[in-house]
């Protein structure tokens, strides 16, 4: 069957991947560079699994910039494309999937849409209501950055908002193309699963926070933190996972997810969610009063990215360390090699790692690897397991 794409970031040229191993499917993107480079079976974004299939694997697979191409005739239509966080109006700012929404019911064509995006609690009935429509549902992703199709190919779950014979049939599509053999499949209303994807990334958060915390009182009072963590791990009710402690959690969805679950608790009795986001601000502050307590003349940041074997450093919890230290006047250089740019929020960017030494006093560093190794005298870092 013919199946259509609607954005081609991490989650939908994961889908797109996956489901073009066995399908026709067209992937519908804005930017013709990426257009391009995907018909030229070169990934725009930075994913192993997607690297090798495209090199090796022969996808029934391209790319358009034209939205009638791409959906015409498609069975189904995964709309992924970009729900940020809008600070200002408190929630996330759904347009681009509206967007999408109504150039399908202009075509007045025969299909299911099927939402992939991460959106606020009661969307799709919000949707379905507003355009008098009812062929959309949602589907909610979970995935890692860089690690996109591999969590697609083996997939914790497969949860789908409806409960239906459609919802049925896009279910099995992406079992079918799955390598893991026993896929949970879990049907539910629309409501119930935009519900699942923004408790299950706050959970994630809330761990994240909880490490962080710890590592921040061992910290302080001279206590080491990996002794502590892996005690309090070895119960298997707790486990020995999502335990390394950061400058806070970043990334796509952690920090916009957790701010839109907040906002949808508006006047609903609630602790907890609020301390989840309030803590992510604590610990960049904690972080930074550590790296000022060193004294340094000039700080070097060793990568914007968040995760090692990335390429991607969107709200990376470094760049609020960053404004903080350069907030009290302290110079801040960024080793960052897969930066174009000479410049990055006023710091200066440098691409050789000689060049970056030799400027700094203090290299702090959220993931540690072979490189930064070398200057292991300079390193602040709260990478206590080597690891993401």
């Amino acid at each position: 069957m013919k199946i259509a794409v609607a954005g081609t970031g991490y989650v939908g040229l994961s889908i797109a991947t996956l489901l073009s191993q066995k399908h026709e499917v067209v992937a519908l993107d804005v930017i013709k560079e990426k257009v391009d480079m995907i018909n030229n079976r070169i990934s725009p974004i930075k994913d192993k699994y997607i690297e090798e299939y495209f090199a090796t694997k022969d996808l029934n697979l391209v790319a358009t910039l034209d939205y009638k191409e791409a959906f015409k005739d498609a069975k189904f239509i995964v709309i992924s494309t970009p729900t940020n966080y809008d600070e200002i109006e408190g929630y996330f700012d759904t347009s681009s999937v509206e967007d999408v929404i109504k150039k399908v019911i202009d075509m007045n064509i025969d299909t299911t849409m099927v939402v992939k995006s991460t959106i606020p609690v009661g969307f799709i009935e919000n949707m379905k209501k507003k355009y008098n429509i009812d062929n959309i549902m949602f589907s909610p992703e979970f995935l890692r950055e860089g690690n996109a199709l591999y969590d697609n190919l083996y997939p914790s779950r497969i949860i789908v908002g409806e409960k239906s014979e459609r919802a049925n049939e896009f279910a099995n599509l992406l079992k079918e193309c799955c390598l893991k053999e026993d896929v949970t499949i879990k049907f539910m209303n629309s409501t119930e699963a935009e519900a699942v994807k923004l408790f299950a990334n706050t959970y994630l958060a809330l761990r994240v926070s909880y490490f962080n915390e710890l590592d921040t009182y061992a910290e302080i009072n001279g206590l080491n933190t990996q002794d502590i963590i892996e005690g309090v791990c070895l119960d298997p009710r707790i486990g020995n996972h999502y335990n390394n402690p950061s400058f806070g959690y970043g990334g796509y969805c952690l920090p916009k997810d957790t701010k839109q679950l907040l906002a949808n608790y508006k006047n609903i009795p609630q602790n907890l969610i609020e301390a989840i986001v309030k803590s992510n601000d604590t610990r960049k502050d904690h972080i930074s009063n550590m790296i000022l307590n060193k004294k340094p003349k000039v700080v070097g940041i060793y990568r914007l990215t968040m995760k090692t074997n990335s390429d991607n450093f969107r709200a990376s919890a470094i760049q609020g360390v960053i404004e903080r230290i350069k907030g009290k006047g302290i110079d801040v250089v960024i080793y960052e090699p897969t930066l174009n740019d000479d410049l990055f929020n006023g710091c200066k960017v440098i691409k050789d790692f000689d060049e970056f030494n030799n400027l700094i006093d203090v290299v702090v560093v959220n993931r540690i690897d072979d490189k930064v190794k070398t200057i292991q005298d300079k390193i602040y870092s709260r990478d206590l397991f080597v690891r993401d």
